[in-house]
């Protein structure tokens, strides 16, 4: 269970956590959205759903120094995963500054918004193969489990993962992550 549940999980969904556990080994490497979609839970619970060994969490609270550290690392790749709409942007990230109720991104950059820092309810270290390809993400949630973007570690004119971005991921996840309780 997630640090940001503090409720017990109904029948049905442990039930369909046991789904959502079974599709994951079949297909590791799927579309997490769909998942969430077709079982009608939330993207954080299919999160909750991977195995302990590829995911991370972090708390909301740890928002702003998580984002700053990313904004350090060079181009990365945002996406922004609506129903909708799936949004990438690669590049920098901008830092921001804390105002009127939002983190603002600053710099005049390509990507500018406001961003809801105190509705962060966690961030996910994750680790997982997507299209034949290993992947590093770091998942950002609101207060309801609903994802407000993603930020996937760069790669190199090879299309591998950039190496000194995966030595920065492993270092925000090492200070950020708590320890999942032993089962």
């Amino acid at each position: 269970m997630s640090i940001a549940s503090t409720h017990s999980i109904p029948a049905e969904a442990d039930q369909a956590r046991v789904a959502l556990r079974v599709a994951l080994a079949d297909n590791p490497d799927g579309i997490l959205e769909s998942l969430a979609a077709q079982h009608q839970v939330s993207l954080q619970t299919v999160i909750d759903c991977l195995p302990v060994q590829v995911r991370r969490q972090a708390p909301g609270s740890v928002f702003i120094d998580a984002f700053e550290d990313i904004a350090s690392w060079g181009d990365v790749t945002l996406i922004v995963h609506t129903a909708d709409a799936i949004i990438e942007f690669s590049g920098p990230l901008p830092v921001g500054k804390t105002g009127h109720g939002y983190y603002n991104l600053q710099g005049g950059g390509v990507v500018s918004g406001h961003l809801r820092a105190d509705r962060c309810g966690a961030i996910y270290f994750v680790r997982r193969p997507f299209m034949g390809k290993e992947t590093r993400s770091i998942l950002f949630f609101n207060l309801e489990g609903t994802a407000m973007f993603k930020v996937y570690v760069g790669r190199d004119e090879n299309r591998e993962l950039r190496q000194d971005q995966l030595l920065r991921f492993d270092a925000l996840e090492q200070r950020l992550a708590v320890q999942e309780p032993q089962a």
